[in-house]
């Protein structure tokens, strides 16, 4: 399997791409980004682009994958809708047409969060600009498309937020994790498990398109122990 990685230099993205890195079935992973990632392996092939919205100059590249695990993502904190909008909205749905133009029979995966809303007129900004994210996506004619609401995402496997304060709260909550995921093992799940389950859902599909913690937990644990 070929994959495309979007965010690899985030923490969720990061996570992924360690997956992929371990997987024997992940055979090549192509990640775009607009700087370095600065890790050096056979898999990888890394293509620097600035213009999330013009992929013309990289378009070969881009063709000939199975999957795409697009995990970028901008905070809506202070941002008018318009600009969230713009940044989450327009720039996905910008890189998925592209991408499903060049790899009709691709998978497309992508990271909103919980509480997004489908119904595209709740009161929070972000749930809606989401919401209206994954309906498009979904309407696009991919192999399939997966709506990844993650909720608490604990970072292992060495694995960082590049945000200082989220990280001192990962740092903190590292502790209690255990806790936290046998009080509420629907409600939190981890960067390993959260990058096996867009692994599996690229390979085998699942029965729903919109997944929520209970199942990347549950897709996590479906790949084959690796040797």
């Amino acid at each position: 399997m070929k994959v495309i990685i979007f965010g690899a230099s985030g923490m969720v993205g990061g996570g992924v791409l360690l997956e992929c890195l371990d997987e024997p079935q992940v055979e090549s992973i192509l990640v775009v980004g607009r700087t370095p990632i600065g890790i050096e392996d056979a898999k990888i092939q890394e293509v620097l682009h600035q213009d999330f919205f013009d992929y013309t100059a990289i378009e070969k590249s881009l063709s000939g994958c199975d999957a795409c695990f697009f995990c970028l993502g901008v905070s809506a904190a202070g941002m008018s809708e318009e600009k969230y909008r713009h940044l989450t909205y327009d720039l996905t749905v910008a890189t998925a047409e592209t991408l499903v133009r060049l790899n009709p029979a691709m998978t497309f995966c992508y990271v909103t969060g919980a509480g997004t809303d489908s119904s595209e007129k709740g009161r929070m900004m972000w749930a809606r600009v989401k919401g209206a994210t994954e309906n498009r996506l979904l309407e696009m004619p991919f192999k399939a498309a997966f709506m990844f609401r993650p909720g608490y995402i604990q970072p292992i496997k060495g694995i960082r937020s590049k945000t200082r304060l989220y990280q001192s709260l990962y740092t903190l909550l590292s502790w209690i994790y255990p806790l936290l995921e046998k009080l509420a093992p629907n409600q939190v799940t981890t960067t390993e498990k959260h990058g096996k389950a867009m692994i599996a859902v690229a390979q085998h599909g699942y029965s729903k398109n919109i997944l929520d913690p209970r199942d990347i937990n549950e897709l996590a644990g479906s790949l084959p122990p690796r040797s």
